[in-house]
């Protein structure tokens, strides 16, 4: 009996003691802790979703997210990068700056830095230091052919027409088909007088894209030698894109002062009254 009694006792203590053991684990919680490189990860997955966002049109959710993602990991240069295009996006200019600052304290060897912060100072009329960060970019990355045009597009509103000429050369050396390019080199040459080469290079364009900008420039330069060709072309143009009516709209896609007088006698042609009126109304909608 005494034998038995110690038995019981001790298997009732051992039970006991497993028990007690179970409502321990059954009250106190089982944390996870993520490591760096989970952290790093999860970070940079919320980097791809904010960028998505800012594809798809969903600026202040970009926004957000990219905020998150720099939170979990400041030390990465792409996700201030993604940061600093969400904030242009929303128009948060000055963050934006800081943001791109930032990744330049990480790598300053990243071009698109230099290219994103002079977006930024072209959006608030710092045309000197936009010129700048886009040399900068362009010596990390010579043969960027958007870069270049870019900064061919910033001696353009400087009125240094030949220097313009010659980066849009460089620029369609690198793309040949590049349309932009070789249409802002026919809007320097007009403003340089040279007429003859601005209508071969406007051709040049359409050739490789009916765009409305040359074919509204080229209807501009033969408005007195082909009157009727230029009344379809400019026609086209309207159709393509309405905003060419409009002289504000031109001067951002920096069309220059000759050329704009020039437009501005031809859309007052009377067989142009109907779709210049229909332009007008298209915008205003």
């Amino acid at each position: 009996m005494k034998k038995f009694l110690k038995k019981t006792i001790c298997a009732s203590l051992i039970c006991f003691y497993f028990f007690q053991i179970e409502k321990v684990q059954a009250i106190v919680p089982y944390y996870y802790f993520p490591t760096i490189k989970n952290l790093q990860k999860q970070s940079l997955y919320i980097g791809k979703n904010a960028y998505q966002l800012l594809y798809f049109g969903q600026y202040e959710d970009s926004l957000n997210l990219a905020k998150l993602a720099v939170k979990i990991n400041a030390k990465d240069e792409k996700l201030w990068l993604i940061l600093a295009e969400a904030q242009i996006a929303n128009k948060e200019y000055k963050n934006a700056l800081n943001s791109l600052n930032k990744a330049e304290q990480i790598n300053s060897n990243i071009s698109e830095i230099y290219f994103a912060k002079s977006n930024v100072y072209l959006k608030i009329s710092q045309q000197t230091r936009a010129k700048s960060a886009l040399e900068k970019g362009i010596k990390i990355e010579p043969n960027n052919h958007k870069a270049i045009f870019q900064l061919g597009n910033i001696l353009l509103m400087e009125k240094n027409y030949s220097e313009a000429i010659k980066l849009f050369d460089k620029s369609i050396k690198i793309k040949p088909d590049f349309w932009q390019a070789i249409n802002n080199q026919g809007l320097a040459y007009f403003e340089r007088n040279n007429v003859n080469l601005s209508i071969k290079l406007f051709e040049s364009a359409i050739s490789i894209e009916e765009n409305a900008e040359p074919l509204l420039g080229l209807a501009s330069c033969i408005k007195i030698n082909n009157t009727k060709l230029a009344i379809q072309l400019a026609k086209k143009a309207l159709a393509k894109n309405p905003k060419y009516v409009n002289y504000k709209y031109r001067k951002e896609q920096l069309w220059g002062e000759k050329l704009q007088a020039s437009t501005e006698i031809l859309l007052q042609n009377k067989q142009l009254e109907k779709d210049v009126i229909l332009a007008k109304s298209k915008i205003s909608e």
